[in-house]
C-alpha cells in the first residue's frame, strides 16, 4: 500500500510483478488451507529430530478430534534399557484423511517456489527492489519507523488515489517477507522431505532436525498469514478499487 508522493499521482505495477503477485497469493492461500488439513491429522509440533504421539509435544493445536485424544493402551518399551523407543496400540478412531491435502500442498508449493524465484531474479535484474523496496539513507530513522507504526495502528492511512511510494514500515515488512519468511518456509518445507534431507543432510543441521523444521515451518506460515491479513485490511482502508486496479490492469 503506497504512501503519498506529490511528484507522481499514478501507480503502475509492471506486468511480471502483477502476475507473480497473484500466482503467489493463490498458491499461498491453497498452502494455508491444505496445511491446516495436514495439521488436523497430527496437531502436535516438536523440537529435534523425532516426535510422535507418545513423545512430549512443544505445541499441541486444538484443531481436530485428534487433539489430546488419549486413545492408547499402556505404553511399553522396545528394549530393556534406558532411552529405548516406546510403543502402544491406539484405541481411538483418529482423523486421518489428508492424502489429497498433501498432494495439493506439494503442488501449490512448487508454483510458489518457481514463481518466487522468477520474481526474485527479475526484481534484482530490473532494479525493482532497489527503487521500490530498499529504504533510502534518509529513511533510516527510528522516529520515522515508530511514526509509521503508530499511523498504521491508528488506521490513519491516506487514500491510495494519489500514492506511489511505500513508507519505511511497508518496505521493511515486504523485504522481511521476500528475503526471510518466504525462503524460510520453502527451506523448512524441503527439509521435511526425506528425499531432499537425504540428498542435502546439512538442512537438518541448519534447522535442528526434521521436527524442528516442521515447527519453524508452522511458525513462519502463521507470520505470513498475519501479514496477509494486515495487507488486506490496509488495501481496504486505503482504497480497495484503486489498489485492485493497480495490481490487475496496472494503473
Amino acid at each position: 500500500m503506497p504512501s503519498p508522493d506529490s511528484s507522481d499521482t499514478s501507480i503502475r505495477h509492471k506486468g511480471w510483478v502483477r502476475i507473480s503477485h497473484w500466482i503467489i497469493t493463490i498458491s499461498f492461500i491453497t498452502l494455508a488451507y491444505t496445511g491446516v488439513v495436514i495439521l488436523m491429522c497430527h496437531p502436535r509440533l516438536y523440537w529435534g529430530d523425532v516426535g510422535n504421539d507418545l513423545t512430549p509435544a512443544l505445541i499441541e493445536l486444538p484443531i481436530s478430534r485428534n487433539y489430546q485424544h488419549g486413545g492408547w493402551t499402556e505404553s511399553d518399551t522396545f528394549f530393556n534399557k534406558a532411552g529405548s523407543p516406546i510403543t502402544a496400540n491406539r484405541t481411538y478412531d483418529i482423523f486421518n484423511k489428508n492424502g489429497w491435502g498433501r498432494s495439493l500442498h506439494f503442488l501449490s508449493a512448487w508454483f510458489l517456489v518457481i514463481t518466487g524465484i522468477t520474481y526474485l531474479i527479475l526484481g534484482i535484474l530490473t532494479g525493482h527492489f532497489r527503487t521500490r523496496l530498499v529504504p533510502k539513507r534518509s529513511e533510516f530513522s527510528l522516529r520515522l519507523f515508530l511514526s509509521d507504526i503508530v499511523t498504521h495502528v491508528r488506521m490513519q492511512l491516506p487514500s491510495s488515489d494519489n500514492s506511489t511510494q511505500y513508507n519505511l514500515l511497508q518496505k521493511s515488512s515486504y523485504l522481511a517477507v521476500i528475503f526471510f519468511l518466504l525462503p524460510l518456509i520453502v527451506l523448512t518445507g524441503l527439509t521435511m522431505s526425506p528425499a531432499v534431507a537425504g540428498a542435502y543432510p546439512f538442512l537438518l543441521k541448519v534447522f535442528f532436525g526434521a521436527q524442528s523444521a516442521r515447527t519453524l515451518h508452522f511458525l513462519a506460515s502463521i507470520a505470513l498469514e498475519l501479514f496477509l491479513a494486515v495487507h488486506v485490511i490496509m488495501i481496504i482502508k486505503t482504497g480497495f478499487k484503486h489498489q485492485m486496479r493497480a495490481m490487475t490492469i496496472g494503473k
